[in-house]
C-alpha cells in the first residue's frame, strides 16, 4: 500500500515582492499576465518550482526570466508562504514569496509568462486587480519592509554602493511615508555602531556643498533601531 496515496500532489510556486525607490517612491515590479490564469492581469513576478530546484534558486531564476533583472544586487529575503485551498484555479498550488530590495534599476524587459513588466508606485496599485492572492502578499511584502528599516541597515539596499546621508534619509522618508528631521536623522545614522562607514570621501551636496560619502557598515542589526513616526505612513494596502 503506498503511504503517499492519501496524500494529493501539489505545486509550489515562488512569487516575488520587488521594492525601489525611483523618482522618491516607493515602487513595485509588477508583470502583465501573457497566459492564464488572470490573463492580462497584473501580478507580481514568479512561477513554478523545477523539482531539483532550491526555493532561492527559483526565486533568482524567476526574476531574471520575467523582467531580466540579474546579478547580486540588494537584498532577497523569504517573506511567508501562502497554502490556502482556492488561491490558484489551476489546483492545489502553496506559493513561497520573496521580498527583494533593490537599488534604482533600469526600466525591466518581460520575459516569455509576461507581455510587459514596470515599475509602479505603491500608492498607485490597484490591489483589488491584482492576480492571485497578489495583494496581500504585497501588503505582506511593503510592511516587512517598513519594519525590518527599524531594526535592521537594510535601507542601504535601496541605495546606490556608495551614498550621502541625504540619500539614505530620502529612503526612510520614502518607504515610510513620512518626513524625518534631517540633523536628528544624521546624528542617528552616524553615532549608531556598524550602520555606515565613511567612504573617505565627498562630493557636491545641496547647493553645492560638500557631502561626506558612506557605504553599508558591518552591522546586521541596528541598536539603538531607527523608531518609525507614529505618523500614518501612507495608504494602507490591506
Amino acid at each position: 500500500m503506498d503511504p503517499q496515496a492519501d496524500y494529493p500532489p501539489f505545486a509550489v510556486t515562488v512569487d516575488l515582492v520587488v521594492l525601489t525607490v525611483r523618482a522618491d517612491q516607493l515602487s513595485v515590479l509588477l508583470v502583465r499576465r501573457a497566459i492564464p490564469p488572470h490573463r492580462g492581469a497584473w501580478a507580481l513576478p514568479g512561477g513554478f518550482v523545477h523539482a531539483d530546484e532550491k526555493l532561492a534558486d527559483a526565486a533568482a531564476r524567476e526574476l531574471a526570466e520575467e523582467t531580466g533583472l540579474t546579478g547580486p544586487v540588494g537584498h532577497l529575503e523569504q517573506l511567508a508562504t501562502y497554502g490556502d485551498p482556492g488561491r490558484d484555479p489551476r489546483g492545489r498550488v502553496v506559493t513561497v514569496a520573496h521580498l527583494a530590495l533593490l537599488p534604482d534599476l533600469p526600466t525591466p524587459v518581460a520575459g516569455t509568462d509576461a507581455d510587459s513588466a514596470e515599475w509602479q508606485p505603491v500608492d498607485r496599485v490597484r490591489t483589488d486587480r491584482l492576480a492571485f492572492d497578489h495583494a496581500r502578499i504585497l501588503a505582506d511584502g511593503v510592511e516587512r519592509a517598513r519594519a525590518k528599516l527599524e531594526y535592521t541597515p537594510l535601507a542601504t539596499a535601496f541605495c546606490p554602493p556608495e551614498f550621502t546621508v541625504a540619500q539614505l534619509r530620502t529612503v526612510y522618508e520614502t518607504v515610510w511615508g513620512t518626513r524625518l528631521d534631517p540633523r536628528n536623522f544624521h546624528r542617528k545614522v552616524t553615532g549608531t555602531p556598524g550602520f555606515v562607514t565613511a567612504v573617505g570621501r565627498a562630493t557636491e551636496g545641496d547647493r553645492g556643498r560638500p557631502a561626506q560619502l558612506f557605504r553599508r557598515g558591518l552591522a546586521t542589526l541596528l541598536y539603538p533601531p531607527m523608531l518609525r513616526p507614529t505618523t500614518p505612513h501612507g495608504r494602507d494596502l490591506r
